[in-house]
């Protein structure tokens, strides 16, 4: 039976964190810190102990040490190149930045193959060739029971691409567009919703077109989920970027960063409480300099134990 969460995550350990000025331009939450150096530092350190948080909490964490050369300094960020199936698929995605490109590493898939069963790698790299970018679970939102792809399309989410992903994986795309409160694209999908079992936490405020935005509500309703809307200060905050995974014990947990957390209200901590217990982080550097969160840092590992 397919699950909306797994308690197996995939996370790279930082060498070279830091402000990617070839990502800059599309994501507007990105803000340049003068010292890289200590950037580097302190992102290792909240690295670290969002693991141990999560190991703490009964997640079972794969940690693979980033290599220096060559220069990746988006690779804390892994969902973004790869996606693990319970069908046994490893899906490899087109990304936009060049320095991204280099974050597909074969080295770790061949590591998680030594402990997962996998059938099949389905690369779409391809597209880069054609400058069509699909950036994974950044780019997509995955109800995973009900085989739908959330996507707002954006430079580094394309259309094209989202459909032959769901060709190959028999999904059902939902396409909106979306800006944030100054009318810029939102270049994530994921920075605006996130989808558990049985909620959907989402800005419905930066979906502008009202059939678009009736056309995601509508389906997240009718999947049965409860619609948590939160603000546009709220997204800013990371609020949209959480993540839901399970621990050994099978207990669904609710992850974000710190941030988000406290740009939550009481309402919103009580209505998300129903469905999983709260887990937090303070990863405040890297949220900064690499405008991604604590969904972004965990790729989920969907794939069956050996």
């Amino acid at each position: 039976m397919t699950q909306q969460s797994t308690n197996n995550l995939l996370m790279i350990r930082p060498v070279a964190f830091g402000f990617n000025a070839q990502t800059a331009d599309s994501n507007a939450f990105q803000i340049q810190h003068t010292d890289q150096q200590l950037v580097q530092q302190k992102a290792q350190q909240e690295f670290d102990g969002f693991v141990t948080l999560l190991r703490h909490n009964g997640v079972s964490v794969t940690v693979i040490e980033d290599t220096a050369e060559p220069h990746t300094p988006d690779s804390i960020f892994p969902n973004n190149w790869v996606s693990f199936h319970e069908s046994g698929d490893i899906i490899l995605y087109p990304m936009q930045a060049a320095n991204r490109r280099l974050e597909r590493r074969e080295d770790i898939i061949r590591q998680l193959e030594r402990n997962f069963k996998a059938n099949h790698v389905i690369d779409l790299s391809s597209f880069e060739a054609k400058d069509q970018f699909l950036e994974g679970t950044g780019s997509m939102v995955l109800d995973r029971v009900n085989k739908i792809a959330y996507a707002c399309l954006s430079p580094r989410t394309n259309a094209e691409v989202l459909q032959a992903f769901c060709d190959y994986i028999k999904y059902t795309s939902i396409t909106f567009n979306a800006y944030d409160q100054r009318g810029q694209a939102i270049y994530h999908t994921n920075v605006l919703m996130a989808i558990g079992s049985q909620f959907a936490v989402i800005c419905l405020d930066s979906i502008t077109d009202a059939q678009e935005k009736e056309a995601v509500t509508a389906s997240l309703q009718s999947t049965g989920k409860e619609i948590i809307a939160i603000t546009f200060e709220q997204m800013n905050r990371f609020a949209g970027n959480m993540l839901e995974v399970k621990n050994n014990a099978g207990e669904k947990l609710i992850v974000m960063s710190q941030t988000a957390f406290n740009s939550l209200t009481n309402a919103q901590k009580t209505t998300l409480s129903k469905y999983g217990k709260l887990v937090y982080a303070d990863i405040n550097a890297i949220e900064t300099n690499g405008g991604g969160s604590a969904r972004c840092m965990m790729a989920e590992v969907h794939l069956e134990r050996i």
